[in-house]
């Protein structure tokens, strides 16, 4: 077995300077690809994020902003929700809330571990959606628990997203 590199192949600083197409995430040193791209993760991404908007205005929604989880870590959660506009270029602090949304290939060891990074930064709303399957679930750290019934609400119950909202054509 192969030593692991004792320095990192990309420098934070790096990753944070550089555009990637598609982007990638930044895990200790490597870059990481993520499998988006395919129909249903969009369809049910642009769902969430035009409903989210058009119910509350005065939230900050947006796709795949570079977010810090750790010093050598960086996630780009398929919506992030927050309260205001990130001070810096990059979103540094925790977001209101974090959707990820399941691709095909996605592996469930690694989505657990994203999971589990945001809950670790202070995100107090992670939601995990499988297009496929129509699931919708809730991490609330250790537990992923499936939402049944009408929708989803974060903790404080002032944001809310429809099963039909979430999962229109």
């Amino acid at each position: 077995m192969a030593a692991l590199p004792s320095t990192p192949l990309v420098t934070v600083e790096d990753y944070l300077n550089s555009a990637y197409d598609p982007d990638v995430e930044f895990v200790d040193g490597v870059l990481v690809e993520r499998n988006v791209g395919d129909w249903l993760h969009s369809l049910v991404q642009s769902n969430v994020l035009f409903a989210l908007r058009r119910k509350y205005p005065h939230l900050k929604v947006v796709a795949e902003l570079r977010s810090s989880v750790t010093g050598t870590r960086y996630r780009l959660p398929d919506v992030c929700v927050l309260l205001a506009a990130p001070k810096t270029k990059y979103l540094m602090d925790a977001a209101f809330l974090v959707v990820e949304i399941l691709s095909e290939g996605d592996v469930m060891s690694v989505v657990i571990e994203k999971l589990k990074e945001y809950a670790g930064k202070g995100v107090q709303n992670i939601w995990l959606i499988d297009p496929r399957l129509q699931l919708i679930c809730m991490y609330r750290p250790p537990t992923l628990i499936e939402i049944e019934g009408g929708g989803i609400a974060t903790a404080d119950g002032s944001v809310e997203l429809s099963r039909s909202e979430i999962f229109a054509e």
